[in-house]
């Protein structure tokens, strides 16, 4: 069974799901995101966000993050993928759909860098360790 973390912001819930439906649909894992019924909410403070975020990034061996928030969440986005680096954990990273290209920042540090589809996401899945 993987352990995945998936970036996400409640306003691109609809990109979280569509991910987590693909991964559902092929693989047997648990979910390390933070879901938004969890105490790690939008209502705490942006330390103790911080914290729950890295709590769940080292329970995963995988982080997988849609390229396509960067535009708004910059900030957090590149807060998960520097902890997940520095935590070892593969990470996957999605281009949105139509785009060419990603932050540098969000290159360095990821894994594997893939187009936005089910199959390219559960092979790269399943290539890390």
């Amino acid at each position: 069974m993987k352990n995945i973390f998936i970036s996400h912001s409640w306003r691109y819930k609809n990109d979280y799901e569509t991910i987590f439906n693909w991964l559902k649909e092929e693989l047997s894992f648990y979910d390390y995101s933070i879901p938004k019924h969890d105490n790690c909410g939008e209502k705490l403070s942006e330390y103790d966000l911080k914290k729950c975020i890295e709590n769940q990034i080292r329970y995963s061996s995988i982080v997988v993050i849609a390229g396509g928030m960067y535009a708004s969440y910059s900030d957090w986005i590149d807060f998960e993928i520097k902890t997940a680096y520095e935590m070892k954990k593969c990470i996957v990273l999605i281009k949105p759909w139509g785009n060419k290209r990603l932050p540098l920042s969000a290159q360095l540090y990821a894994t594997k860098i893939i187009n936005w589809n089910k199959k390219s996401l559960i092979e790269a899945i399943k290539e890390c360790q």
